[in-house]
């Protein structure tokens, strides 16, 4: 009897060896799997810090390419130029549009995307603010496929006018003559369109070696700004985006053409 006994307390001995031991064993897997989750939570937590600190730099130095301090003083020195020259009801058409424009830069630096409707608004004053500095020597055409809803399709807020800009400052400032810039909205499905923009100016390749000479950066920092600012779209998971420049003299049907095409792509992913 003593031997079954001890037999049975060691049996007992041995199961609860056993129990403790997987205690201890479930008690440190846990605390090794709380110890990675909350290391990844952390590294996840640190990524999205991360992004967010880069796409407010971005969007901030967006907002100074918006605000480049050269297109006010050219701005204003066109309005100083109409008042010096009497011609009081231009230099106030002016002064209504930059003023319309400073505002709308302001408002749509604290929004992350903005209607086409809205973008458009802001391209039609800031060119018609260039046609009255250039004095009618530019012109321009905006062209919305029907089959976008100019009133709700979104895109990104401040992509479109330095884009713009570069093409008015690098393509047609360079050019003789009259200059032309044509945007076009096209529609590709319900969640996806290209924006097309395109100048008859000097073309890209000869901005560049132009931009060289006077050792402007302006143009490349500008260039590498939107870049960047389409990367951190595309890793939001909000937007998948695509960004091409090509020179028109170059392209297959340049026939003597000059120019230069930007073309970007925005598919809106579902958010839900």
């Amino acid at each position: 009897m003593l031997s079954e006994e001890s037999n049975i307390n060691t049996i007992f001995l041995a199961l609860a060896l056993i129990l403790v031991a997987i205690v201890i064993a479930v008690v440190v897997l846990f605390t090794i799997f709380m110890a990675k989750k909350n290391k990844l939570m952390n590294e996840k937590l640190l990524a999205e810090l991360d992004h967010q600190k880069r796409q407010h730099a971005a969007e901030l130095q967006a907002l100074r390419g918006q605000m480049n301090p050269h297109f006010v003083h050219n701005s204003l020195n066109a309005i100083q130029y109409y008042i010096q020259r009497n011609e009081v009801e231009t230099s106030e058409n002016y002064l209504v549009k930059f003023s319309k424009l400073i505002r709308l830069f302001f408002e749509y630096s604290r929004r992350q995307q903005v209607t086409i409707s809205e973008e458009i608004n802001l391209i039609k004053l800031y060119l018609d603010i260039e046609k009255l500095r250039f004095e009618d020597k530019i012109s321009y055409r905006i062209i919305v496929d029907e089959a976008i809803e100019e009133d709700e399709q979104q895109l990104p807020a401040m992509i479109l006018q330095p884009i713009v800009e570069n093409a008015v400052n690098h393509g047609l400032f360079h050019k003789q003559g009259n200059g032309n810039i044509h945007i076009h909205f096209k529609y590709i499905d319900d969640a996806q369109f290209h924006i097309i923009i395109e100048d008859d100016g000097i073309g890209i390749n000869q901005a560049q070696q132009v931009s060289q000479q006077n050792h402007d950066k302006d143009e490349a920092h500008s260039t590498d700004v939107i870049k960047e600012r389409l990367e951190l779209l595309s890793l939001s998971k909000q937007w998948e985006t695509s960004y091409t420049i090509e020179d028109l003299s170059e392209s297959a049907e340049a026939n003597s053409r000059t120019g230069t095409r930007v073309t970007l792509t925005f598919n809106q992913m579902n958010t839900e």
